[in-house]
């Protein structure tokens, strides 16, 4: 027989705690604070390095905790359910995230020796460049181009609704070294760049103008130029042409990273409708005692649970290398829907006062909002099941 067990890893469950106790120093106020005053969490990220939280995945002989996918989905739905809610705890997706999974798994002995130490403890961080103007959710269609010169790479190209630039250290960039045209299959010809964003900006080569957002504003996403910028051929990660491999091991585990944080978004908008639930009392009770308001967060609980046992699926299969794309698309599609009917429900909750900025019910809506369209739209992740999972002919 085999023995199926639901309980969380010794592992998870100190993170949980771990992570929990940082962020219950910080209320629901500090966080409606950073996104009123487009402030990155300075706080909080600085608690998160000195405990060593940023470094989970970063392989302990390089100094950091030797975790997995699961502990980082683990510390970002923590976050996130502290009330930093899908926009603020996308910052724990950069540097984790894109970081030091990737170069554990991908990078040379020399990128991993020069940058994973600095990613442990907060010091280097990461941002990742893939989307463009004229291809979003059609990564393949991507024009930035790398063309070899001597012992160098010259790259240009446009990229866009690249989050964290301004305080990253590092860009995992993705190239076409071949054009999109003559590549066959179309996965080949694609390369991955690490780039020195301070070096590159101070040599005028990468530039980048801020995209005025309607929310998640503690962490900045940018317009990014490049031209011209020369980067050596030791920064490639991975194998030229065959970037495909390493990308997929970086959306997958950004699907999963941001499901989790959708999740914890869900949880405290979640408790936001239950306080007020019952504490809001209309013609002599409580107005959670209507079923009108009662059921459609009770609703929300159980889709909580269940886009959490997806995410937590999808986390494990990644960290024992088996193949989890269908997993991690379920588990985004599962906790971003879950994500914005809990928003929506904690919002309807609230009735006229939702609409009060006194109340986070607006941030936790406007952040539950990007989940249905980023990193991935629903209708792409709708497509992948429909036709990888149940056969069905493609539409593009």
């Amino acid at each position: 027989m085999i023995e199926v067990d639901f309980t969380l890893p010794e592992s998870a469950l100190t993170v949980q705690q771990g992570v929990g106790d940082i962020c219950s120093r910080y209320d629901m106020d500090y966080w409606q604070r950073c996104e009123a005053d487009k402030r990155w969490p300075e706080e909080v990220w600085a608690e998160l390095a000195k405990g060593g939280w940023l470094g989970l995945a970063v392989p302990e002989e390089y100094g950091g905790g030797g975790q997995g996918l699961l502990e980082l989905a683990v510390a970002t739905e923590t976050l996130a359910a502290s009330g930093a809610a899908g926009g603020s705890a996308f910052t724990y997706v950069l540097t984790p995230g894109f970081g030091a999974l990737t170069l554990a798994r991908h990078g040379s002995a020399e990128q991993r020796a020069a940058l994973l130490p600095g990613l442990a403890t907060g010091e280097i961080e990461t941002c990742f460049a893939l989307t463009e103007p004229d291809a979003g959710s059609n990564s393949l269609a991507i024009t930035t181009s790398a063309r070899r010169d001597g012992d160098d790479y010259v790259i240009n190209g446009q990229k866009i609704w690249i989050t964290g630039v301004q305080r990253a250290t590092w860009m995992m960039l993705v190239t076409r070294t071949i054009p999109a045209a003559e590549a066959k299959p179309r996965t080949n010809g694609m390369t991955v760049f690490l780039v020195n964003v301070p070096e590159a900006v101070a040599a005028g080569r990468l530039s980048f103008r801020p995209i005025p957002k309607m929310g998640a504003n503690t962490t900045p996403s940018n317009m990014v130029f490049l031209d011209d910028l020369r980067v050596p051929a030791s920064s490639v990660v991975g194998q030229i042409d065959q970037g495909a491999l390493v990308l997929w091991d970086i959306l997958n585990p950004e699907r999963i990273l941001l499901a989790a944080s959708a999740l914890g978004g869900a949880e405290v908008a979640l408790r936001v409708g239950v306080s007020y639930a019952k504490e809001r009392e209309v013609f002599g009770r409580p107005i959670g005692a209507n079923q009108a308001i009662a059921f459609p967060l009770a609703q929300v609980k159980a889709k909580i649970e269940l886009a959490r046992l997806m995410l937590y699926k999808a986390a494990w299969s990644f960290d024992r290398q088996l193949p989890c794309g269908t997993e991690a698309n379920i588990a985004k599609l599962t906790a971003s829907q879950a994500a914005w009917e809990a928003a929506d429900a904690a919002f309807q909750t609230h009735g006229g006062m939702a609409y009060s900025l006194e109340y986070p019910v607006a941030r936790l809506l406007t952040d539950a909002r990007i989940g249905k369209i980023a990193p991935v739209t629903e209708e792409l992740l709708l497509n992948h099941l429909a036709t990888q999972v149940l056969g069905l002919p493609r539409s593009f």
